[in-house]
């Protein structure tokens, strides 16, 4: 192939790619609102994240407010976690080849 045929082949599979961009954009329009859902999520984790004191302070008001919701809430977290743990060594094993 000479530099003229390979430069075609490359235009055309640019052309190519940027069709399916197109397609898959039009296709998953209907997924972005769940997109929009988990951005919204992730940002909220990570803004409380980087301001522990906010999180530490809404813990306070709550046991101020409603000790025995916060029991509850607070045996839900330790739950939550004590299974996030489990999993997360789950998840970190090497799978097994046979």
């Amino acid at each position: 192939m000479n530099t003229l045929e390979l430069a075609l082949k490359k235009q055309r599979l640019q052309i190519a790619g940027a069709g399916l961009r197109n397609d898959m954009a039009q296709h998953s329009i209907g997924l972005a609102p769940i997109f929009t859902g988990a951005d919204f999520v992730a940002d909220a984790v990570r803004y409380l994240r980087q301001r522990p004191e906010l999180v530490i302070a809404a813990g306070i008001a709550l046991i101020v407010a409603r000790p025995s919701r916060a029991w509850r809430w607070g045996r839900r977290a330790f739950v939550g976690w004590q299974a996030w743990r489990r999993l997360r060594v789950f998840l970190d094993r090497p799978p097994t080849g046979r």
